[in-house]
């Protein structure tokens, strides 16, 4: 059973104008170590953007939980190399009190542009 749906697109350049005005504050506020981590290097922007792009379709998907925190969603990429949504805090609550027992993620960018689809999954 689908408990939620998200979908978020997120322009790359409007990402790489926020790192290039607040640098680190911005980036370590919103991205967790692991997403950091991933990001650095070549990409950065398109990378970034659709970790973005996937926080807030989270956001969307779970109804906005109250006390939510940027760093209780996050993209952690599997061994195979496919992103994978984490949770923790609020965002992890309410997935818990929606009855979730999985999530679903894509991502993708091209032309500039970042999308993220999550979905919250029940028991059926």
């Amino acid at each position: 059973m689908i408990l939620g749906v998200g979908v978020d697109i997120c322009p790359v350049q409007r990402i790489e104008d926020i790192v290039a005005r607040q640098g680190d504050a911005f980036v370590d506020k919103v991205f967790t170590e692991t997403e950091r981590r991933y990001a650095t290097g070549r990409a950065q922007g398109e990378r970034l953007a659709a970790r973005w792009a996937a926080k807030e379709a989270a956001i969307k998907a779970l109804g906005a939980p109250e006390g939510m925190k940027w760093h209780d969603i996050w993209v952690q990429n599997r061994p195979d190399g496919a992103p994978e949504l984490q949770l923790a805090g609020a965002a992890a609550a309410r997935a818990t009190q929606l009855g979730a027992v999985r999530t679903w993620l894509t991502l993708s960018h091209a032309g500039g542009m970042a999308v993220a689809v999550v979905i919250i999954e029940g028991a059926p």
